[in-house]
């Protein structure tokens, strides 16, 4: 029987007995090991984020579906695209299994209906127009693999994020993305190393996806929401830079006037 990485035991034993100083320490050591693995991957990362840029170009929406750390990772991530880049709120959409409530205490056997996911998409008016990233570390989870499965049979662009070799959610997507970052500290936990690899891989397709749109300039995130006072202040001094103006008051009045940086700009090139 071939056991998955994600599920074979940890390297490190008789975690009890350790101190403090050396759980820390250990745990350190293997998160070292992520970005190494993202790295490895960063091939298939860039087909998927070069397809989801393709159809947000052409007005379609990204959505993921996970179950679990992942389906929690996917509703973040898509939940800090407005705030962070001001694109509307329907535009990147996460959908964990067993619903809203999932995101703060676990639905049991939610991840287990292969069908729940595509009733979950067609809320949603899933088209074909739209992609579809489903998130599991363990590439097996059934309500992602469903999900997948009944995208492709309606004609939708579909991603997948893995962290085991040669996953069966992997044959079903059209992009598929392994990173495989060995056992956990913890054996089984996936929150933790598989977790934060999944992480940076989503930070990687929605920031890609977002420049690709013209959410950003230069480096700086020019749409963002003044949703407070420290992103106002970011604000007047982005606005300050790029368009000359010394007065503290004369920027954030103006920013404050215009909504976000960049319609300010435009308004002081006029």
């Amino acid at each position: 029987m071939i056991i998955r990485t994600t599920e074979q035991d940890s390297q490190y034993r008789h975690l009890e007995t350790m101190s403090i100083d050396q759980i820390l320490h250990s745990i350190n050591h293997e998160d070292r090991k992520v970005p190494e693995a993202v790295s490895l991957a960063i091939p298939q990362i860039a087909a998927l984020a070069e397809a989801i840029a393709d159809k947000m170009l052409s007005g379609g929406r990204l959505f993921y579906i996970g179950a679990g750390t992942s389906g929690r990772l996917g509703v973040v991530d898509a939940s800090e695209c407005p705030p962070t880049y001001g694109v509307p709120h329907g535009l990147v959409i996460g959908i964990i299994a067993g619903g809203d409530n999932a995101m703060f205490k676990a639905v049991e056997f939610a991840e287990d209906d292969p069908e729940q996911a595509w009733k979950d998409l067609c809320d949603h008016q899933v088209s074909d127009k739209d992609i579809v990233v489903g998130i599991a570390a363990s590439g097996t989870t059934p309500y992602v693999m469903g999900g997948l499965q009944q995208c492709k049979n309606h004609g939708i662009l579909t991603g997948s994020i893995a962290c085991n070799a040669n996953s069966p959610v992997s044959a079903m997507a059209d992009f598929a993305i392994e990173v495989v970052v060995g056992p956990e500290f913890v054996t089984g936990s996936t929150r933790m190393k598989s977790g934060t690899a999944q992480k940076l891989v989503l930070n990687m397709l929605s920031t890609t996806a977002m420049i690709q749109l013209g959410r950003v300039e230069d480096n700086k995130m020019v749409n963002m929401q003044l949703t407070n006072e420290k992103l106002i202040d970011r604000g007047v001094k982005m606005l300050m830079s790029k368009t000359g103006i010394t007065n503290y008051e004369q920027a954030k009045n103006a920013l404050l006037a215009h909504g976000t940086v960049k319609k300010a700009m435009q308004a002081f090139k006029q």
